[in-house]
């Protein structure tokens, strides 16, 4: 049993690394297929502003969702492993930064405040 607990925050540091990973890869992955429906877009001769408005919005939401991702392992590895006021306040950073990209990624994305109704 006692080995059972000397694992646990291995795991957890693991799951934490395994998230941040996913998030990249989101991010990476995301940005690499709005680029090629761009690129693909660009050779069928549509409409230029149009295509990059396109763009901008499917770059704009893999990055909230890769944003959020890489929050949530930040979290966990703080809150369960590295808790301690260095870490907690580095988090607390984080967190305020990362929110704050996601509020202006939102709004160029969506054109309005999150807080805001549709409408």
């Amino acid at each position: 049993m006692r080995d059972l607990f000397l694992t646990i925050p291995v795991w957890i540091e693991a799951a934490s690394l395994l998230l941040q990973i996913f998030g990249v890869a989101v991010i990476l992955l995301g940005i690499t297929a709005a680029t090629i429906g761009y690129l693909q877009s660009r050779m069928k001769q549509k409409d230029s502003s149009e295509v990059q408005d396109l763009l901008r919005i499917k770059i704009g939401k893999t990055l909230l969702l890769g944003l959020e991702i890489l929050v949530a392992a930040d979290i966990i590895k703080t809150v369960t492993i590295e808790l301690n006021l260095i870490h907690l306040t580095s988090l607390g950073l984080l967190i305020v930064i990362r929110t704050m990209l996601s509020w202006a990624l939102h709004v160029e994305v969506e054109g309005r405040w999150p807080w805001k109704g549709e409408g």
